[in-house]
């Protein structure tokens, strides 16, 4: 997949192309499925499937008080496109200069002159251009002048209710993972560097790799099924996975630690990314360090049958 950050870099050869325009946090079912309708476009007439997003969200530049957190890290995003069959995306940057072009300027110079686009898909509430003058009765007569079709997409919904990331932020921060992940269509995760810890867990419970997460979006406290991932060499550990300030121990800044349930060979890892598939229970205080170790394997135990049963779920 072939990732370009600015205008500049997209080359004059690229293209032509179908594009997609969002900002795809997530990248839940609905925008999955968006995604695989631009590749079956693209594969269909021999054009470039292709994403359009932001970075940062438009959101964090001109309303910063009310920018989301966001689901995933920016190269979640290109990886979830990526998997779901893009051939490139623009990640342009997001800033004031660009907020103020108009409709037609957007998709004369963007849509057009970048990324050669000969059809557009976008939801039938998408709005861009200067103040969101821009709506898609404006894209499609944009696009009668500009030589591209639009295609709408109709939005996603599951039991009646819309699928967004809104909506899946926050059930992830509610900690009711397993419902983000069905609307997801994939596991929860968080990305980050393996961090050095007190080395409590090896003196006094068992021993654990504390995640530094990147995203911005955390589930609540407490302890979850989870599975690790080593983003170098793509090892996979089956976990438990502890969220929280350490309260046995007095603790005070917020700590993310897995329990691997198989030992691993080899290097601890560098950086890893944690899926967490199920919430088992609130954290607490123990009485002692050896109080919580037993709750810990106990935990283990539940952990392991509920791997056995996700696995079917998720088809791992």
């Amino acid at each position: 997949m072939k990732i370009f950050r600015s205008v500049a870099e997209v080359p004059g050869s690229f293209g032509p192309s179908v594009v997609t325009i969002g900002n795809f946090d997530g990248v839940h079912v609905g925008h999955r499925a968006i995604l695989r309708r631009v590749s079956e476009i693209a594969r269909e007439r021999g054009l470039a499937a292709t994403v359009l997003t932001f970075d940062p969200h438009p959101a964090a530049v001109l309303a910063p008080e009310r920018a989301p957190k966001l689901l995933m890290t920016i190269g979640q995003r290109v990886g979830a496109m990526a998997a779901e069959g893009a051939d490139a995306a623009l990640l342009l940057p997001f800033s004031l200069e660009f907020a103020r072009l108009t409709p037609e300027e957007f998709a004369a110079g963007i849509l057009r002159d970048t990324l050669q686009a000969r059809v557009v898909l976008v939801g039938e509430d998408f709005r861009f251009g200067h103040k969101q003058a821009g709506d898609i009765g404006t894209l499609r007569e944009l696009g009668v002048r500009l030589g591209f079709e639009v295609e709408p997409v109709v939005a996603v919904t599951r039991h009646g209710e819309r699928i967004s990331s809104s909506s899946i932020r926050r059930l992830v921060g509610e900690g009711a993972v397993s419902k983000a992940c069905r609307m997801l269509g994939a596991p929860f995760a968080l990305q980050g560097p393996i961090v050095k810890g007190q080395g409590l867990g090896s003196k006094q419970t068992v021993p654990t790799l504390n995640l530094d997460p990147r995203n911005e979006v955390l589930p609540k406290t407490g302890v979850y099924v989870t599975r690790a991932r080593d983003l170098a060499d793509g090892r996979r550990w089956n976990s438990i996975t502890n969220i929280g300030y350490r309260p046995t121990f007095d603790g005070t800044g917020l700590t993310v630690e897995t329990f691997l349930l198989s030992p691993f060979d080899g290097l601890t890892p560098l950086e890893v990314e944690v899926e967490f598939l199920a919430f088992v229970r609130d954290e607490r205080k123990f009485e002692s360090p050896e109080a919580l170790r037993a709750q810990i394997i106990r935990d283990a135990g539940v952990a392991a049958r509920l791997h056995r049963r996700l696995a079917s779920v998720f088809h791992f």
